[in-house]
């Protein structure tokens, strides 16, 4: 067996840096409490000749005057308080350097009360060593340390088996260890690269070969992060400006903040969401220029910098700078998978702040969709989330949000909540069965100016003998909408009403006939419908619109389309199991076999109002009875 002064390793102490200026890779190492991490990275310091002169002695005499025994942990423990308990509390970072690169391992708190400095350090990370106890087995915190490394978006993956010698280097055991780890990883996403038996204690397999493990024949560990490759860098994404602060010098208004993605340069026109106002890059400002040098023409992800721009358009901390081509999402409701840290529970219908980048803004939880159980991945509903839980929600805010999806950008696709000052959880964004709202909110029309009409809307309701309005019936399929909409346009119409309905699959013939069922055509179908039901009611008809219409922020933007008119959502209620069971188009049965992709309350999801104006509950209630609860409504509300 080698040496250990001939490995080709060498590591530096928390207080210094790689000389040279090569590709770093960040190692979180993590693990269940007492399995081992800080003791393996403590032997790799000895058995590479790294460590200070005299450090060794001096944590071998400080044990000997406790009277406490030495652990090769306390060459990397930096706080008094982790010696005197016997855990690591903190993340506490190491540079490492081989041949192939550079390093910064973080080594994490495995205890389930640290697991907030367990995401703190992952989530800094490119690459994790997840340290399993070979005596006890696969744990739930070994279970949810991956689930975890899944979630931050962390796919290169190293399984360290320690505490080989307490089992006498048993290959079955390893075996079983290894199959059931590599299974359960698969099954989240993650593909362990190397699963490698070792003894820290011992040093096998850490830097040297094992000489009591021949039957292994994979790398060391030391090894096995060498093969670890770079993520492509940031500089290399679309670009994500953050701004920070706007400061005012002299004449010119300079928006500071650090490029988190991507690059941008002089001439460059941006786009600043959510505000959607747009400019081009007049200057660069960098903070650190020699005096007498030219300001640069570029900058690049990492750099802190201020731009001024060639328009004086107003920005404020939190807006998020990219390429007009490369914009994020917009949107003010977005699916979560979220781990909860919070002391209190999360529950529904609470509010919190989420802090996007250098934007902060009120969310509230609008579902909680499953509890995940990180041991066997099966869910369960609850309406709250307890500490240490992962679960899937629903987040909505009162403003628009700009912000990416978490597998297509995963460094701005990453949130944390804050619940009162503390920060209470974190998680990743998907917009799955949710819209890009971006082209719903942006105008792109110029040059035009609104015809006023000659015939007022107090003559036109004076003329039909009722105010013009728009009557939403709102509902999953199946909860009867088109049936009571048309039965309520021919009772309304017998009373001398000027009526008509316009209904979901007749519209998608003529109007709408080149939108899908995807979730921005969805929404695109709505704002389509709600512009030309508020037409109607300005030409003093009642128009009663029949669509499913699942997301809140379309019917409130037909609401607003209505420019202060009457408008009135109707909710049509009828849950998924009636709907179901009476299925008349036969959509259910298709949505379940998977015929029917995106089907509202069944793949898709459908957002109950929250005060709609009427509620006519058709499972209880029949056609008639619902027709003659609408009349009454109508005759009370459209009155002249």
């Amino acid at each position: 067996m080698p040496e250990a002064s001939e490995a080709k390793v060498k590591l530096a102490t928390v207080n210094e840096s790689p000389a040279s200026a090569r590709d770093l890779l960040r190692i979180v190492i993590v693990g269940h409490v007492d399995h081992g991490k800080s003791t393996l990275v403590g032997r790799m310091f000895h058995d590479t000749g790294s460590l200070p002169d005299g450090k060794y002695e001096s944590i071998k005499a400080m044990c000997e005057r406790r009277g406490v025994p030495f652990e090769w942990a306390f060459l990397m423990d930096a706080l008094q308080a982790e010696r005197d308990q016997g855990i690591t509390i903190d993340t506490s970072q190491i540079w490492f350097k081989t041949d192939a690169r550079d390093y910064t391992i973080i080594d994490a708190p495995g205890h389930k009360e640290f697991l907030k400095n367990m995401i703190t350090g992952a989530a800094q990370s490119d690459a994790a060593l997840l340290i399993i106890d070979a005596a006890e087995g696969v744990r739930e915190q070994s279970r949810r340390h991956g689930y975890l490394l899944h979630l931050l978006g962390i796919r290169q993956v190293a399984v360290a088996v320690n505490k080989m010698d307490l089992i006498g280097y048993e290959q079955d055991q390893f075996d079983l260890i290894e199959q059931e780890y590599r299974d359960y990883l698969t099954s989240i996403g993650v593909t362990p690269t190397f699963v490698i038996p070792v003894s820290a204690r011992a040093g096998d397999n850490i830097v040297t070969e094992s000489t009591t493990m021949a039957w292994y024949r994979g790398p060391t560990v030391v090894k096995a992060l060498d093969s670890f490759l770079p993520k492509a860098t940031a500089s290399d994404r679309p670009l994500r400006f953050p701004v920070q602060d706007v400061y005012k010098f002299d004449q010119r208004r300079i928006i500071a903040g650090r490029i988190e993605e991507g690059s941008l340069a002089v001439g460059d026109e941006l786009v600043f969401s959510p505000s959607n106002k747009k400019a081009r890059v007049q200057s660069i400002e960098a903070w650190s220029t020699i005096p007498g040098k030219e300001q640069p023409t570029e900058a690049f992800a990492g750099e802190s910098i201020g731009i001024t721009l060639d328009e004086q358009i107003f920005v404020e901390r939190g807006e998020l700078a990219s390429h007009v081509d490369h914009a994020p999402i917009e949107t003010d409701v977005f699916r979560a998978r979220i781990f909860w840290l919070g002391h209190e529970s999360m529950v529904k219908g609470k509010t919190y702040r989420i802090k996007l980048g250098t934007m902060e803004a009120p969310v509230t939880v609008q579902s909680i969709e499953s509890i995940i159980d990180t041991s066997d991945l099966s869910n369960t509903s609850s309406h709250q989330v307890e500490r240490n839980q992962v679960a899937e929600v629903v987040l909505r805010s009162r403003r628009m949000l700009a912000l990416d999806e978490f597998e297509k950008a995963p460094k701005s696709g990453r949130f944390v909540l804050i619940d009162k000052y503390d920060i209470a959880g974190g998680g990743i964004i998907s917009m799955e069965g949710y819209a890009n709202q971006r082209d719903l909110i942006t105008s792109r029309s110029t040059n035009i100016t609104r015809v006023e009409h000659g015939v007022t809307t107090e003559a036109r309701a004076f003329k039909n003998g009722h105010k013009g309005g728009v009557l939403w019936f709102t509902g999953l399929s199946g909860a009867g909408k088109s049936t009571v909409a048309v039965a309520l346009e021919k009772k309304l119409f017998e009373k001398g009403y000027n009526v008509f309905v316009l209904d979901g699959d007749n519209v998608r013939h003529g109007l709408n006939a080149n939108l899908s069922f995807s979730p921005e055509d969805r929404a695109e179908n709505i704002r389509r419908v709600g512009e030309v039901s508020a037409l109607f009611a300005r030409a003093g008809m009642i128009a009663i619109t029949s669509f499913i219409s699942p997301y809140r922020s379309d019917r409130d933007r037909a609401r607003e389309a209505s420019n202060g008119g009457d408008f009135h959502e109707i909710f049509v209620k009828a849950d998924v199991a009636t709907c179901e069971a009476r299925d008349p188009k036969g959509l259910y049965k298709k949505a379940r076999s998977g015929e029917i992709k995106d089907f509202t309350g069944i793949s898709a999801p459908y957002e109950e109002p929250d005060n709609a104006e009427l509620t006519i509950d058709t499972s209880v209630l029949s056609v008639d009875e619902s027709v003659e609860q609408l009349v009454n409504y109508v005759e009370m509300k459209f009155k002249v």
